[in-house]
């Protein structure tokens, strides 16, 4: 019994330490920028003790109330079956939301919106951290300020190509190289506060309720630097299913948010005596002989947190996928054994041209913090309604005391995000284009598939009956299986009427495959596959998936052997509609989304890679289809 608890105990510091190198690392680095910001950035409030000691009070309770409070204490009990993040969230408030269908079009748009917003995050994250750290050579020594841009491209083209080659060898050292990274920050602070411990009168709320009040012109621009101190807090919630919550809890509580506090205070301790430190208070806490390799490990540190955000976006672009907000496009998987670990080609490149665009666009990361913020907010702001939501309904808090909860921490984000709103002029506007969008083509994907399954449904006929008529006249059966792949379990795909229709023949057996995506992560093996034998030797196989499972439909069909149906690959023919889609004035969809949806419609990824489908064995017929 005791060895068991030892064993659990150890594991559950593997797992904490794991979190560490993934999960903080985008929080664990905003204290190379955030101070600077607040006094040396594009809208610097002056520098005197008051101002110094409100700014650190308010940085504090915010890591507090917006961190520990909301995201470790609360939101993380919000797991989909332990799946954090916007979609599982999404797919909680959907589940709740079954059968009003107002209600749930509300969080549809809203979950979207958060998704969207992520994205935006998702581009000035590793632009922002990378070339935060890069800077520090100015400091070391000024003349290599020159070279600041192209070695932050470097890294950052660097990153980005190794993805394809997968996270698992690089994310052993991540760990380690984190705990490093905060202990460093820990002892620079503590040095920096030993020699002024005055600024730990800091803790007190009282400084930050002064300080707004005294300064309410500047009020709004001071928490807008505020917030980036909480960037980076999403991602202990969208990594939960990675690490579990208590390892996040662990990690949180006892290393990072001590290693912070530490840092931003001494941070404060040192531009009260040096306000000339304020240029950069984060490496000019250093000794001179620790400058160079400060800036190699916050490189390192930044490339982590920049991981993480990629890891995120890869992630949440399979799972919109996998729910149809967006076109299917290629997943490769990078690990034999996690599954989580996946690369997309094209939202990897993507990616690094808008961070490329950023970079050269921005020049530096005080211009760059204008740009950053008001995305972190907005994907605040719409989790805190969604969970509000969940806690009212799946919980079983009731609305009143689900309210009450989220209002105090909706005022906090609220105010973060209209000082955010301020900046939309200095850059503010980059991640809200991007978000904007995102979610015009992940709502003109949703609404547009809806359409042609509509259209497409209006010409179907039903599977029964159609059976029945050809017990009645039957036609030419050849040898073989045919597989048919269609939305509708009861409807008769097109692909077979067409076949039927222009062959003449059906296989011997006919097979009509449905795949269905449920709002839960994972679903067992063992419910992966139903099988209904009908008359004719006529199959229906419903194949059910998660939103983080991987489609694989020929190892699907292998499990319903066990239901009696055996499939020989080299006597099986998949047989896979092909719609030619033609816009039209006066549907249901404005014109130009229609054009919008029919580009994205024709440069979707194939169905055939989509399900890992052998392409040897496929047969695409094609119909054109009137939107």
């Amino acid at each position: 019994m005791h060895g068991s608890s030892a064993s659990s105990h150890s594991r559950l510091a593997a797992l904490a330490l794991a979190a560490l190198g993934v999960v903080y690392g985008d929080i664990g680095t905003s204290p190379l920028y955030a101070m600077k910001e607040v006094f040396a950035g594009n809208h610097p409030i002056p520098l005197n003790e008051a101002n110094v000691l409100g700014s650190l009070s308010l940085f504090f309770w915010a890591l507090i109330v917006v961190v520990s409070l909301k995201y470790v204490a609360f939101i993380m009990r919000a797991d989909n079956r332990g799946e954090g993040g916007i979609m599982a969230l999404i797919a909680l408030a959907l589940h709740d939301a079954a059968g009003n269908r107002r209600r749930q079009k509300a969080v549809v748009i809203i979950g979207i919106l958060g998704a969207a917003m992520f994205y935006g995050d998702g581009m000035v994250t590793p632009a922002m951290s990378v070339l935060s750290a890069v800077e520090g050579l100015e400091i070391a020594s000024p003349g290599l300020d020159h070279f600041v841009i192209p070695i932050t491209l470097l890294v950052l083209f660097a990153l980005f190509a190794v993805q394809k080659r997968g996270t698992a060898t690089v994310g052993a050292l991540f760990g380690p190289v984190m705990v490093l990274w905060f202990s460093c920050l820990a002892l620079l602070g503590i040095g920096a506060i030993l020699h002024n411990p005055h600024v730990l009168l800091a803790l007190n709320p009282l400084y930050g309720v002064k300080f707004l009040l005294a300064n309410q012109a500047m009020a709004l621009v001071a928490m807008g630097n505020v917030v980036l101190a909480v960037t980076g807090a999403e991602a202990l919630y969208a990594d939960m299913g990675h690490f579990g919550r208590r390892p996040i809890q662990l990690a949180w509580f006892t290393f990072v948010l001590p290693a912070l506090v530490l840092n931003y205070f001494g941070q404060g301790a040192l531009i009260l005596a040096h306000s000339d430190a304020i240029q950069n208070p984060f490496f000019l806490s250093a000794p001179k002989w620790a400058l160079y390799p400060l800036v190699g490990l916050s490189t390192v540190a930044t490339v982590i947190a920049s991981q993480a955000v990629i890891s995120g976006a890869f992630s949440v672009t399979r799972q919109a996928m996998q729910l149809g907000f967006v076109p299917r496009m290629e997943v490769q998987h990078t690990s034999e054994k996690e599954q989580g670990q996946i690369y997309l080609p094209g939202v990897n490149w993507g990616l690094f041209c808008a961070v490329a665009v950023l970079v050269l666009g921005f020049k530096s990361s005080n211009n760059l913090a204008a740009a950053y913020g008001i995305a972190v907010t907005g994907d605040m702001v719409i989790t805190s309604l969604l969970a509000t939501a969940v806690v009212a309904r799946v919980w079983g808090w009731g609305w009143p005391r689900a309210i009450a909860l989220f209002t105090g921490f909706l005022v906090v984000e609220l105010t973060f995000l209209s000082a955010n709103v301020m900046k939309i002029p200095d850059g503010g506007w980059f991640p809200l284009v991007v978000g904007v969008a995102v979610f015009v083509m992940m709502t003109t994907w949703k609404r547009g598939r809806q359409l042609l399954a509509e259209r497409l449904q209006g010409e179907a006929l039903q599977l029964l009956p159609f059976i029945d008529s050809i017990e009645v006249a039957p036609p030419v059966r050849v040898p073989g299986t045919a597989v048919f792949m269609n939305a509708d379990p009861n409807g008769v795909p097109h692909a077979l009427l067409h076949n039927l229709m222009h062959n003449k023949v059906l296989h011997e057996r006919i097979v009509i495959v449905s795949v269905k995506i449920f709002d839960v992560p994972y679903v067992p093996e063992i419910d992966r596959v139903e099988v209904h034998r009908l008359k004719e030797n006529f199959y229906q196989v419903i194949v059910q998936y998660g939103f983080k499972d991987d489609p694989d439909i020929p190892r699907a069909l292998e499990l319903a052997a066990e239901a009696g149906l055996r499939f020989e690959m080299l006597e099986t023919s998949f047989f896979l509609g092909r719609e030619t889609l033609i816009p039209r004035l006066g549907s249901e969809m404005a014109f130009w989304r229609e054009k919008l949806f029919v580009a994205l419609f024709r440069n979707a990824g194939s169905a055939t890679t989509f399900f890992k489908i052998p392409t040897n064995r496929v047969v695409e017929l094609g119909t054109q289809v009137v939107l």
